[in-house]
Parts: C-alpha cells; sequence; structure tokens
C-alpha cells in the first residue's frame, strides 16, 4: 500500500495569482520561520485530499468527476492572510479564499464523486485557502504575526475555469503535477 502515488483535487491557480502569492512568500520568509514553502507552482486550492489511491480505483474517479464539467466557470476573492493552529506558532499560514455559493457546490460534487468510488468523506468544514508555509519551526528566530494578518490582506480575483486532480511527487521540485484537467462550462 505504501508504494501507490498520493493524489488530490484542487483548483489550479493562474500564473498571475502564482506570482503575486510567490512576492507574499518572499517577503514573508524573512519574518516567519516556517520549514516548508511550497514552490510557487504547487500553489492552488484544495477540494479533497485522496492520499494513496490504487489504480483501479484513480480511474473510475477519474471517469465519476466528468460530471463536475457541467458546473459553470465562477469567480472567487482570494487573498488576506490566516492560519491554522496555535495562533503564536500556527503549522499553516494560508491566502484565504472567499466561500461561495458556486465554491461550495464544487466542494460537494467533488465530495460526492469521490465518496462514490470509496474514498471517505471528509467530516471537517470546508475552509478554503491556498497555503503559502507549513510546520512553525521552533527555536529558530520566531518570527510573528502581529501586524503581518494587517500587512497582507489585498484582495485579487480568481476566476475558477478547471479543476484538476493532481499527483505528489515529493522528492520533486515543484512537487505536484496535473494527472487530469475538468473544464467546466
Amino acid at each position: 500500500m505504501s508504494n501507490l502515488s498520493h493524489y488530490f483535487i484542487a483548483i489550479p491557480l493562474d500564473h498571475a495569482l502564482k506570482d503575486y502569492f510567490s512576492m507574499w512568500q518572499d517577503s514573508l520568509k524573512e519574518q516567519l520561520p516556517y520549514k516548508q514553502w511550497p514552490h510557487k507552482e504547487d500553489l492552488h486550492i484544495t477540494l479533497k485530499f485522496l492520499g494513496p489511491v490504487e489504480p483501479n480505483k484513480l480511474n473510475d474517479l477519474i471517469n465519476k468527476l466528468k460530471g463536475i464539467e457541467q458546473l459553470k466557470e465562477f469567480e472567487l476573492t482570494v487573498g488576506t492572510i490566516g492560519t491554522f493552529g496555535n495562533p503564536l506558532k500556527p503549522r499553516v499560514l494560508w491566502a484565504g479564499v472567499e466561500k461561495t455559493d458556486e465554491l461550495v457546490v464544487l466542494h460537494n460534487q467533488v465530495e460526492e464523486c469521490a465518496e462514490r468510488v470509496g474514498f471517505a468523506k471528509e467530516n471537517r468544514e470546508y475552509r478554503p485557502h491556498i497555503t503559502l508555509a507549513k510546520k512553525w519551526a521552533e527555536g529558530r528566530n520566531n518570527g510573528s504575526l502581529v501586524g503581518i494578518k494587517n500587512s497582507y490582506n489585498d484582495q485579487r480575483k480568481l476566476y475558477v475555469k478547471e479543476v484538476v486532480i493532481y499527483q505528489i511527487f515529493p522528492s520533486k521540485s515543484p512537487k505536484y503535477e496535473i494527472i487530469q484537467s475538468y473544464h467546466l462550462a
């Protein structure tokens, strides 16, 4: 089982947004002691993490997800800084994503398709975000989030036209590769 590739379903960001959030990362790296800063090409909005997947199950999911192509393209607002975890040493630093009705419908359809082919339904509330950094580094020059949230709150628009399945290659950089793409109507 451990030799199986890992996958997730996501909304990719356009090049302008990848560049924009990469600039945030470059600036924040000097202020905050995170161990992992995703490559700019790996920035995305996760819809469903799948983990290790057998090839037959992946093929079933690829076919089931074709139904999301009936959904209409839509627009999201992205930006502002947020965190998950201990406010003093948060485990994840992220850029926020507006949770619109269209995004909730898309997320629910992805969850339903995944559940129909045997993936467990996520029990936590869906909190859309773009991960900018992970794994707070204890003992390093611990920066502070005080003031940072106010400095990084410029919001941008993302036009959601596509959903993709990424395969994860942990030893590569960038580490995510699109293996299937779905274009919204």
